[in-house]
């Protein structure tokens, strides 16, 4: 009997091993291609010698300093790097451990600027519909998944939900693209005005939204209308980039393909590519000098941010994303993997939708593709799915509850950036088997 608290209680895991590149392998030398980075994490896959030898590097100098007592040449380096990179006015890095953390940051951080601004009536946030920010109570509160939030919203502060820019079910017969996007974006005015634009302080969105839509990218001009909007009610954009961003959809930031910058930005996973826990939170000078000006303090913090060894995978990783040419062999591997899935699922009479940029695709699955309906969630069929994958050796990260919390399934692709075309093929055609495979049970 296992003494670990599993995230599902009864399932009996394989126990991982070793990593070599795009694979992990479990101690039965079985081989599993990361299809999905874990959960868009591992983006250079799981024996990168430079990451490697920064961390080692770093523990042989210094491995922890509170960052109440020391601050280190790890995460200044970074902060500036980041900076350096990041689109718009940002221009101040808060280092955390993972993306929830990066996110409640970010909504702390949001109530006391404006609190320091005088403006203590801004407290609400305005999200999306099957949104999904994190796992702390603040970051729940933010998402607007319904599975996630149900058995926690006693707990949780009231936020409103807009609909998300989800063209495959959302944009309506004859309506074009770009009038989808100005019709949904301009539920954010239709809200603010319900609830009085100055009580609210921020709205956050995912770029792409990852686990709980499956790769969804916004149309064009969907987020220049959100941020016309946010500016004319001085509410502050936040920008969840800690699955879509550090260039999972081939740009190191993801908001650069819609030709905006927010006013906070959260990253984190692909940040430290699964060899440190690591996040971070950027904000623009002006909020920072803000509380500077004020109190002087972030009423707010964790034990282990900005920890060295951290800031040293962070910085290694960062090389590697910035160097040789990377954001390009990410667009690139990413249009031949949309291919490659559209020659084997374009026809499929279950596959409603291919999505995505980059290294970041979604397959949305349907019982009928001319109208759309789902398949039964009783079917459980994104389970099947991840079942019927590891028997065949490919990690995907397939979900339920695309549409609503509830009903539809989809799976979100996100390999390693140092994919390369045999291990696609790999991919897809293994892919393949898993998801016919489930709907033949």
């Amino acid at each position: 009997m296992s003494a670990l608290f599993h995230r599902t209680c009864n399932t009996s895991l394989p126990l991982a091993a070793t990593g070599d590149g795009c694979y992990i392998l479990d101690t039965t030398g079985k081989r599993y291609l990361d299809a999905s980075g874990g959960a868009a994490v591992s983006c250079l896959g799981h024996s990168d010698a430079h990451v490697k030898d920064a961390v080692r590097a770093q523990l042989d100098d210094l491995a922890y300093a509170h960052t109440s007592f020391f601050t280190t040449d790890a995460a200044e380096s970074l902060a500036e790097r980041l900076v350096r990179y990041a689109p718009g006015d940002l221009a101040r890095v808060y280092p955390v451990s993972g993306g929830s953390e990066a996110v409640e940051a970010a909504i702390k951080l949001a109530r006391q600027y404006f609190l320091e601004r005088g403006e203590p009536q801004r407290s609400r946030v305005i999200a999306r519909k099957q949104s999904y920010h994190g796992n702390t109570l603040g970051a729940l509160a933010a998402g607007g998944n319904m599975w996630r939030r149900t058995p926690f919203a006693p707990l949780m502060v009231e936020t409103s939900h807009i609909a998300p820019c989800y063209e495959y079910r959302g944009r309506s017969d004859g309506e074009s693209a770009f009038d989808y996007g100005q019709r949904v974006a301009n539920e954010l005015e239709v809200e603010l005005q319900r609830v009085g634009p100055e009580t609210v302080m921020a709205f956050i969105a995912e770029p792409v939204v990852g686990a709980t839509l499956g790769a969804v990218p916004a149309v064009e001009g969907y987020f220049k209308r959100i941020r016309e909007i946010c500016d004319a009610h001085g509410i502050l954009l936040i920008l969840d980039e800690v699955m879509c961003g550090m260039g999972r959809t081939g740009h190191l930031f993801a908001c650069e393909a819609d030709g905006i910058a927010p006013d906070i930005l959260t990253v984190a996973k692909g940040l430290g590519a699964g060899y440190q826990p690591v996040g971070a939170m950027l904000c623009t000078a002006e909020i920072h000098d803000t509380i500077a000006a004020g109190s002087g303090f972030f009423q707010h913090g964790h034990t282990y941010i900005g920890h060295p060894m951290a800031m040293a995978a962070a910085n290694a990783v960062l090389d590697r994303l910035t160097e040789d040419g990377m954001m390009q062999t990410v667009q690139d591997r990413g249009a031949a993997l949309q291919d490659r899935l559209e020659a084997r699922f374009g026809q499929h009479p279950n596959i409603g939708d291919i999505r995505g940029r980059g290294l970041f695709r979604g397959i949305e699955l349907v019982k009928d593709r001319e109208t759309k309906a789902p398949f039964d969630p009783a079917r459980k069929l994104n389970k099947a799915i991840k079942r019927r994958a590891m028997e065949a050796g490919l990690m995907c990260y397939p979900m339920g509850g695309t549409i609503d919390g509830k009903t539809g399934d989809h799976v979100l692709l996100a390999p390693p950036f140092i994919i390369k075309e045999p291990q696609l093929d790999e991919l897809v055609d293994k892919l393949g088997h898993a998801i016919d495979g489930a709907l033949s049970e």
